[in-house]
């Protein structure tokens, strides 16, 4: 459904980044994977994108510096001369309790903003002149999908800097539907717990267990979030099954949100 598409996908070394490509790549889309630190899990992504039967570019760059989303997007067009599909995946954090203010300084701000608002905005712009040339030599509008949180809608997550940037990136998904539309479509996934190598090595497997395991009690759908869950709600915005939707927000919780939905509405 997506053969010879040109994708990128920020952050796709591993985690929601790289079941995202891979699983554009199974739909027969060409992808960039991106990465900054993991290397070692780039190359693993890349091979197994490959063995799907298209092309992958594996690209080094720091989304959260306009001149690396640049030169990304030209690695894109040098390649393949077309860009149809953004992911914006790449993002920071940094924990901190809701209740302690002092946990939190401007830098702070800044350095999540930087690349989970700031970063995506940034990519927008360096691949709309390709997805707005093929709008009009093709008349289909280029996708991007801004991987959010619940924690933008919620109010929760790792640090109130997190779920402020988050809400800001839905924002900015609505914001820019409307203002690119028709040349790209704008969408944002929303997911709740995914159980990631990033929580493995933050937490040690124990720890990671006790968190699968309260994520399956308490959630609506009893289960515990996984990358590929992620993937399939990117693949489907990114594909023609939502060709005649844009500044939707979709939430990939396991229902997580529905139990909260009486404390945000007081």
């Amino acid at each position: 459904m997506l053969k010879d598409k040109v994708s990128i996908i920020t952050g796709s070394a591993a985690g929601i980044g790289a079941a995202s490509a891979l699983k554009l790549a199974e739909l027969g889309s060409h992808v960039v994977i991106n990465y900054t630190k993991s290397v070692e899990e780039a190359e693993a992504t890349t091979r197994a994108c490959q063995e799907h039967d298209v092309d992958v570019l594996m690209v080094r760059a720091d989304i959260g510096e306009d001149t690396d989303c640049q030169a990304l997007a030209q690695a894109a067009m040098d390649k393949w001369g077309r860009i149809d599909i953004l992911v914006n995946n790449a993002g920071t954090t940094k924990f901190a309790d809701h209740a302690q203010l002092d946990a939190l300084d401007k830098s702070d701000f800044q350095d999540i903003y930087g690349v989970n608002v700031v970063g995506a905005y940034q990519m927008i712009r360096a691949v709309a002149p390709s997805m707005k040339d093929g709008f009009a030599k093709q008349g289909e509008a280029g996708a991007v999908v801004n991987i959010s949180s619940i924690a933008g809608v919620t109010g929760i997550g790792s640090s109130v800097a997190y779920a402020a940037s988050k809400g800001a990136l839905n924002t900015m998904t609505l914001s820019l539907a409307r203002s690119l539309s028709p040349d790209l479509r704008v969408n944002a996934v929303c997911p709740g717990f995914v159980g990631t190598r990033w929580f493995r090595d933050r937490f040690g497997e124990e720890k990671f267990a006790e968190i699968v395991n309260q994520q399956k009690k308490n959630s609506p759908l009893k289960r515990a979030g996984k990358p590929e869950d992620v993937a399939g709600a990117v693949a489907f915005f990114c594909g023609p099954w939502s060709s005649n939707v844009t500044g939707e927000t979709l939430l990939v919780d396991a229902g997580l949100h529905l139990d909260m939905a009486p404390l945000t509405a007081r």
